[in-house]
């Protein structure tokens, strides 16, 4: 599923058109990346957890030449599946 055929399910689901729909998808992206860039989590239960993890600097190998590279320390986004996403997909 693509981001257009997600508002579409969000407007036929809801009752809202599809401008609505798209507003509010896109308000939820908006609204996620700002909490995580804060370092804020974002906890929907049963769905669940958007977060900022910390990767430490480590050493790397480029496969085509076997140089070794250092790779530095940055922040990722982590996504833990709540336990009712994770009986959903089994």
């Amino acid at each position: 599923m693509n981001k257009k055929e997600l508002v579409e399910q969000v407007a036929d689901h809801s009752g809202l058109s599809k401008n609505k729909a798209e507003l509010v998808v896109n308000a939820f992206i908006q609204r996620t990346q700002e909490s995580l860039a804060t370092g804020d989590a974002l906890q929907l239960i049963g769905f669940g957890t958007f977060s900022v993890t910390d990767r430490a600097a480590r050493k790397g190998r480029n496969p085509q030449t076997g140089q070794e590279i250092h790779i530095p320390a940055c922040k990722m986004p982590q996504f833990k599946p709540g336990n009712k996403l994770k009986e959903a997909v089994k």
